[in-house]
């Protein structure tokens, strides 16, 4: 993968660099937010981004509500580095920001390695949930959807296949007045004309 790296310290960049060479991905280097997100206007390559907390002019926080506020990009899994006493309410307000991932200064190789393993599997669903949505063959009438083997099937089997999804049902607001309320008063005015059979004793 591409990841980008974003930290004010030359050192700790340095290290984050070549701990992701090492793990065959490769790295690109911002010093800081700013720097960052100017960097993200240049290329659509970058699928991960490993930023620090706190830095000057823009921080870790900032770069990522501005990911986050991108309309119609490729997601971006965010990891942020955190120092080890780093509050729950700090944690929050990171996820809050759209955060994906948490790391720990100084950095564990280890780490590293599981939270870019996680980020790769999460990318490739995105990826695959962002193809359905642009290329579903649906029917304009019944909402069924053409699979591989042209084969028309409702949408929830289609996904539920594809990603081990289950689903709830329920009713929308507009097709309870518009299909079950009709329903429920036919049903009643059935009840009141149709006899009541007696029972014999």
């Amino acid at each position: 993968m591409n990841i980008l790296t974003v930290e004010d310290d030359s050192v700790a960049r340095t290290v984050l660099r070549q701990a992701l060479r090492r793990l065959g991905h490769e790295a690109m280097e911002a010093s800081d937010g700013g720097t960052a997100w100017d960097l993200l206007q240049k290329t659509d390559s970058v699928r991960v981004v490993v930023s620090d907390w706190i830095m000057p002019n823009s921080d870790g926080l900032d770069l990522c509500r501005k990911i986050r506020g991108r309309p119609g990009s490729e997601y971006i899994y965010f990891i942020l580095l955190t120092s080890n006493d780093a509050t729950a309410n700090n944690r929050s307000t990171a996820a809050d920001a759209g955060v994906d991932d948490f790391l720990t200064k100084p950095l564990d190789f280890s780490e590293l390695w599981t939270r870019l393993r996680v980020a790769e599997r999460i990318l490739k669903y995105t990826t695959q949930v962002r193809q359905l949505e642009e290329m579903l063959p649906i029917c304009s009438y019944c909402k069924k959807i053409r699979d591989d083997q042209n084969y028309w099937q409702q949408l929830e089997g289609y996904i539920s296949e594809r990603t081990g999804s289950d689903f709830s049902h329920s009713i929308c607001p507009d097709c309870y007045q518009r299909v079950v309320m009709p329903e429920i008063q036919q049903m009643k005015v059935t009840a009141k004309t149709t006899p009541s059979v007696e029972r014999k004793h």
